[in-house]
């Protein structure tokens, strides 16, 4: 007779439907466990924003089987452009001209990609949020809240992964509060996709308005709108979110005339059906496992949008917990352990580029905005690869943090 107890596949429970709750639930499907996945929100979200996949991103999303179906939205010709307020440009420089040919997508294609991959009878429960967690040395006991219906269930599994984002529910219950382990950079950003191409623009026309303190970024796609992406420096975070998202963002860059520009930027933003509005902040934490809790992506490193290797950490780091869990199927601490370690020096150094690279997207004063543009036009002169590598997010080389 079989023992049912040497048989029974490994239930994990996987918080977040993004990009690495899924990957991770992708990895861990195919090496037998049984994912669950909770997503507070009642259903996919479909926005997007621009997302730049490097040589890490890249390869993961080949392992994982989905790189074509990601796709690449850029499309030849494409320009960059540095504009000012009244309209005048001058040759600038975008992730397009980056080193080592980076994918431009919407961070919906990565999404969608990895949630097509995923076998149909996985589960997957809406509007649904962990409200406790107890474990002990052989299982997690989490108590679910679903918010449509008002009940609440608990279960019990061999592993939690909390990939809920930054301000993560699975974080706060295991490890503690937010301002534990939040550390604000002083930025805001907002970000949507754009009704129309930029008047008096081709659609292949990138652009970026760069002043001391503030910027707005137009990334330009193949068969689709363009997205947006304001950044701005701030004194205040909390007094950001006190008004509508389309003020705070209009107040950022006033008292000066918007210009043609802007006034589009700032209408379609105020009438887009999804936005996104939030303060830059980095998680940084000693450890990111605890027990058979484990944290992973925004919720663990939060690299920034600046560091320009969200999603593709995102992925890599699903991929290589299943590549740890594979190594030690016995020994779920040693897998853990591994794991981080090979991870956390990537994160780390990338923490820190989004730190120098922040000044590239948003300069936060006028000094920086001269270094800045010195930096743009020596992207367009006679040692422009050398320039151009050295703003590369990453640094000089990129680590395929699964393969190391």
């Amino acid at each position: 007779m079989t023992n049912s107890a040497t048989t029974r596949r490994r239930r994990v429970l996987v918080v977040g439907l993004g990009i690495s709750g899924i990957a991770t639930a992708l990895r861990l499907h195919r090496l037998g466990w049984e994912p669950v996945i909770l997503e507070r929100a009642a259903g996919r979200r479909r926005g997007g924003y621009a997302v730049a996949l490097f040589g890490t991103g890249v390869a993961s999303a080949a392992r994982l089987g989905v790189l074509d179906a990601v796709g690449n939205r850029l499309g030849p010709p494409v320009q960059t452009f540095e504009i000012d307020r009244s309209g005048r440009r001058r040759k600038g420089m975008g992730l397009p001209d980056l080193p080592g040919g980076p994918r431009l997508v919407l961070r919906g294609d990565v999404e969608n990609a990895l949630y097509s991959a995923l076998p149909a009878d996985l589960e997957i429960r809406f509007a649904t949020s962990p409200v406790a967690i107890a474990q002990d040395e052989r299982g997690v006991d989490v108590t679910m809240n679903n918010s449509a219906t008002g009940a609440t269930t608990s279960e019990r599994f061999d592993l939690v992964v909390g990939a809920d984002g930054l301000r993560s529910t699975v974080r706060k219950l295991v490890f503690g509060p937010h301002e534990r382990f939040m550390h604000p950079m002083n930025y805001m950003i907002g970000a949507c996709v754009l009704s129309r191409p930029i008047h008096g623009h081709k659609t292949s026309d990138g652009l970026v308005m760069a002043e001391a303190g503030r910027s707005a970024w137009v990334f330009p796609f193949v068969n689709h709108n363009p997205t947006v992406l304001f950044s701005y420096r701030v004194d205040d975070v909390a007094a950001q979110f006190r008004r509508p998202a389309v003020d705070s963002v209009r107040a950022a860059f006033a008292p000066e005339p918007a210009g043609p520009v802007l006034s589009q930027l700032f209408d379609d933003y105020a009438a887009a059906d999804e936005r996104l509005f939030d303060s830059v902040e980095q998680v940084r934490m000693e450890r990111w496992h605890q027990g058979r809790v484990v944290l992973l992506g925004d919720a663990a490193w939060c690299l920034t949008l600046y560091s320009g290797m969200g999603a593709s950490t995102g992925m890599a780091g699903g991929e290589l917990l299943g590549n740890m869990l594979e190594k030690h199927p016995d020994d779920l601490r040693r897998g853990l352990s591994e794991w981080e370690a090979k991870l956390r020096p990537f994160t780390a150094s990338l923490q820190q580029t989004a730190t120098t690279m922040r000044q590239l997207f948003t300069p936060s004063g006028e000094l920086q905005r001269i270094v800045r543009a010195t930096i743009i036009r020596l992207s367009n002169s006679p040692i422009a690869p050398l320039v151009r590598r050295l703003v590369r997010p990453g640094g000089l080389t990129e680590l395929d943090i699964v393969a190391a």
